[in-house]
């Protein structure tokens, strides 16, 4: 397991990924792409297979939902029954997320706002709601599919931070997913790594989504943690 990787502040991320864009001209949809395959990646490995799988995507309006979307799509592919709820409505999904939405939709796989009352029947439930700019506590649909989640007694796959859980000090917020694994993106996020964090973020792994190494330097990082992997488990 890495031990050595350093942990960013929500606010270092947002610096991250702007740097991201203006220095290096990697924009929101490759590292969506990025992102959304390294979670259905780690689905896949969470399950032991896909075919025949029954996988609940909850997604938010955000970044963080279109990754989901991209995991549903590939989940997808890899023949796993694919269900997926949104906490908003589709006219208030951002611009790159409606248009994985569109993708989704043109594949056959319609997205709901209510949830199969039979939650004990799926595989797996991956949470894509709220990312690293989550404050507070989940409010309306959010909070109603974290709790939903919660009861279902499934396993629950977080995407870059559980939803509920403070990005930087680790608080869990009122409600807060409880997942059995959390695939961190690009670097783990202080919140992740606190004592309070554990009984939510479950195992933790660390997914590459494309950084160039000479941004991870400006963070310490002298050489790729991917260099066996694009996933990786973080020791917390």
């Amino acid at each position: 397991m890495a031990t050595s990787v350093p942990a960013v502040s929500a606010q270092e991320m947002a610096e991250l990924d702007l740097a991201l864009s203006v220095e290096f001209h990697i924009d929101l949809s490759m590292l969506m792409e990025n992102a959304g395959r390294s979670l259905a990646a780690q689905s896949a490995v969470q399950m032991g297979a896909t075919e025949g799988k029954r996988v609940l995507v909850m997604a938010g309006k955000g970044s963080n939902g279109g990754g989901g979307m991209v995991a549903a799509r590939h989940l997808h592919n890899w023949g796993a029954r694919v269900e997926l709820v949104l906490s908003a409505y589709t006219s208030d999904l951002k611009d790159l997320t409606a248009r994985q939405l569109g993708t989704l939709n043109s594949m056959g796989i319609a997205a709901a706002r209510e949830v199969d009352s039979d939650t004990a029947g799926y595989d797996l439930i991956i949470d894509s709601l709220l990312g690293y700019n989550q404050k507070g506590d989940p409010r309306g649909k959010v909070a109603e599919l974290v709790r939903l989640a919660n009861d279902s007694g499934r396993p629950i796959l977080c995407l870059d931070v559980p939803t509920g859980l403070d990005p930087d000090n680790g608080h869990p917020n009122d409600p807060c997913i409880r997942g059995s694994q959390t695939l961190t993106l690009a670097l783990p996020k202080k919140g992740l790594l606190e004592n309070s964090a554990k009984p939510y973020v479950g195992d933790l792994f660390l997914a590459d989504i494309g950084v160039p190494l000479s941004l991870y330097r400006k963070f310490g990082l002298a050489r790729s943690v991917f260099e066996t992997d694009t996933i990786i488990p973080l020791e917390v």
